[in-house]
């Protein structure tokens, strides 16, 4: 089997992990070894990041449409399956920019909620 030195290959990988690793406190941001543990630590942190932030945003937003919702006078839960029964089909997203800067658009959706909670089967 032929011998391979990987010298441009090396130095390459090398940098490419120093250049992500720039700031790092003292030798996480000079040593390759030290370098190499602290982005790959940092990567995981972002991938899990990446999750959570799906998670946070959807809380938010539910936490958003719960203050408008009681506002109105209508439990968030109440709120939600009227919604379903009135077959309006906003997401959450929406729903939480609209409860936050348009008041009387949300009460109009809490009003056909109500409604559609209010009809017989």
């Amino acid at each position: 089997m032929p011998r391979v030195k990987r010298g441009t290959k090396r130095r390459a990988s090398r940098s490419k992990t120093l250049d992500r690793a720039s700031g790092y406190f003292l030798t996480k941001g000079k040593l390759h070894r030290a370098a190499q543990e602290a982005v790959e630590r940092a990567l995981r942190f972002a991938y899990v990041g990446r999750r959570q932030k799906k998670r946070d945003f959807r809380a938010l937003w539910i936490v958003r449409i719960g203050a408008g919702c009681r506002a109105a006078g209508i439990s968030y839960s109440k709120f939600i399956n009227g919604l379903k029964k009135a077959g309006i089909t906003l997401d959450r997203k929406v729903l939480a920019e609209v409860a936050a800067n348009d008041e009387a658009a949300f009460q109009l959706i809490v009003d056909r909620a109500k409604a559609a909670l209010e009809a017989p089967k």
